[in-house]
C-alpha cells in the first residue's frame, strides 16, 4: 500500500472517531441511539472506494474490539459486538464497501441517482442489518425491530445528503487519488 493511501485511511478513521465524540441521542423505545458515526462509514466508502473503505472501517472496528474508546459515547471493547448495536457495527464495513462500489460504478450518475444509491447501500443497509442484529440479540420480533428502525430514516437521509455533497465535491480531487 502506498503511503498516501495509508494516510488517507488514517485520516478517515480519525474522522469517524471524531464523529463519535458527538453524543448519541437515545430514543427510549430502542436500545440504539442516533449517532453520526454511520455518516463517517458511508463517507469512507464514497471517498476511499469499496476496498479501501471496507479496510478502513474494519480497522476502526478492530480498534473498538481491542478496547480503544473509538465508538460513539467513548465506548470500545469486545462486548459491544454482542449487545443491541452489534448488527449495526457488523454492517459498517459492508456498507462502506457497498457505498464505495456504487460510487465507483456510477461515476457519471446525476446527483439524485447517486444520493439514492448511497441511501440504499449505506443508510438502508445499515438500518436493516442492525434491525436483524437487534432481533437476534434482544429477541425483538423482526417486524418490530424494522419498524423501530424507521426512526433513523430521517436523520440518515440527511447524513446521506451530506455524504453525497461531499463526495460530489471531492470525487475527482487529486488528493483522493492514491
Amino acid at each position: 500500500m502506498k503511503t498516501k493511501t495509508i494516510a488517507l485511511m488514517a485520516m478517515m478513521i480519525a474522522f469517524i472517531i471524531v464523529l463519535g465524540f458527538i453524543p448519541g441521542i437515545p430514543l427510549g423505545f430502542i436500545p440504539v441511539p442516533i449517532i453520526l458515526q454511520n455518516m463517517g462509514i458511508m463517507l469512507a466508502g464514497a471517498l476511499l472506494g469499496s476496498k479501501r473503505g471496507f479496510l478502513c472501517v474494519a480497522i476502526f472496528l478492530v480498534m473498538a474490539a481491542l478496547g480503544l474508546p473509538v465508538l460513539s459515547g467513548g465506548h470500545g471493547n469486545i462486548t459491544v459486538f454482542m449487545g443491541p448495536t452489534a448488527g449495526y457495527l457488523f454492517s459498517y464495513p459492508f456498507a462502506a464497501f457497498l457505498v464505495g462500489l456504487v460510487t465507483e460504478k456510477c461515476d457519471k450518475a446525476n446527483a439524485f441517482l447517486e444520493f439514492l444509491l448511497i441511501w440504499l447501500a449505506g443508510a438502508l443497509f445499515i438500518d436493516v442489518v442492525g434491525a436483524v442484529g437487534l432481533t437476534i440479540q434482544s429477541h425483538v420480533p423482526l417486524h418490530q425491530a424494522l419498524m423501530t428502525s424507521l426512526a433513523f430514516i430521517p436523520g440518515d437521509t440527511i447524513k446521506v445528503l451530506i455524504v453525497t455533497l461531499i463526495h460530489r465535491r471531492f470525487k475527482n480531487s487529486s488528493f483522493l487519488q492514491a
